[in-house]
């Protein structure tokens, strides 16, 4: 890419921090991050340490850093949000989640500037209406999430493709929306991580994994299934987007393929060199009817228009995530 100059929101966080180290693989691009730290010792900041990011600035202070370096900005990478499926302050999620997301659209579209960002697939609730990316108003308006979190990202989808419909997007502007994303730097994220970097201490530490069991006939213990895509493919995906044109609308990003949680589990026991000791558990009740059973990202409409990396294995991916980072001392991308 020549060169240009980028702005990721939360480009301290897991995959914005993926992103920041895919883009700056590139010489010619300059980094900035919108993002918090918070302690010292939720590893936040290490997420950024090995990368020469080019200035770094807190969400309050956005506004008037636009302000002032806005017309160096060729590119926001949009990937700051409340992203917790159990936050229950929904004001909260909206204002994180739809109305910056909004302000910063709207931003993009009077400046000429491009504008990439983080939509869900929870914006597909239960599934029931499939997993389908059409950018049909009708079809985005038909979607029930099943958190505020999901409602959210459903809510900026629907707005944006309604102001492209009447000429008031950015030149250039891409949605994505990411299904189950594991890899590094996920360490602050706690309770919200992957299931690969809650189970690993338990596989270390010689204990059975517990894994939630099923309330469904069509499904096994174990057997609920998701799209599980590895990071660095998610970073790759906007690194390809940052040097195309022409890709513009809310497309599904995922590996397209769907693997059980056991599946999952048994991986992280292979990258471990151990057998698979796996126990099945009561899901706790209040998940239980905000539960998705079955995730599959049909990526057609993005490979049609040039994404056509393949996709890494969940295999391959839970061998590099823990071989690379999560057994080394040094777990941070």
């Amino acid at each position: 890419m020549a060169s240009s100059t980028i702005l990721v929101t939360g480009g301290a966080g897991f995959i914005g921090s993926n992103i920041v180290a895919t883009l700056l693989e590139d010489p010619g691009c300059e980094v900035v991050v919108c993002d918090r730290l918070r302690r010292s010792d939720s590893g936040k900041w290490r997420n950024l340490a090995k990368h020469p990011i080019a200035d770094i600035i807190p969400p309050e202070g956005l506004c008037d850093w636009l302000g002032q370096n806005g017309r160096a900005v060729d590119l926001i990478v949009h990937m700051g949000a409340v992203s917790s499926t159990l936050e229950t302050d929904a004001d909260r999620i909206l204002t994180n989640n739809f109305v910056l997301s909004r302000d910063l659209f709207r931003w993009c579209a009077v400046r000429g500037c491009r504008f990439i960002y983080a939509s869900s697939a929870a914006t597909y609730g239960d599934g029931a209406r499939g997993f389908d990316d059409s950018q049909d108003s009708a079809a985005l308006s038909a979607l029930r999430p099943l958190n505020p979190y999901g409602w959210s990202k459903a809510l900026f989808d629907l707005f944006a493709v309604r102001q492209a419909a009447v000429g008031l997007a950015p030149p250039g502007w891409t949605g994505l929306k990411f299904f189950n994303v594991y890899g590094p730097n996920e360490g602050h994220k706690g309770a919200m991580g992957s299931v690969v970097s809650q189970i690993w201490p338990t596989v270390v530490a010689g204990e059975r994994v517990k894994l939630f069991k099923s309330y469904r006939t069509d499904y096994p213990d174990g057997g609920q299934s998701r799209d599980f895509i590895y990071v660095r493919d998610v970073a790759d995906c906007v690194g390809w987007l940052a040097r195309s044109s022409g890709v513009n609308g809310v497309f599904n990003l995922g590996s397209g393929q769907a693997r059980s949680f056991a599946d999952l589990a048994r991986a992280v026991f292979k990258a471990a060199g151990q057998a698979p000791r796996i126990d099945y558990i009561e899901m706790p009740e209040p998940l239980r009817g905000a539960y998705q059973y079955y995730t599959r990202a049909g990526m057609d409409r993005l490979r049609n228009l040039g994404w056509a990396a393949g996709a890494t294995s969940l295999e391959d991916g839970v061998a590099d995530y823990v071989g690379q980072y999560l057994s080394k001392p040094d777990p941070y991308r």
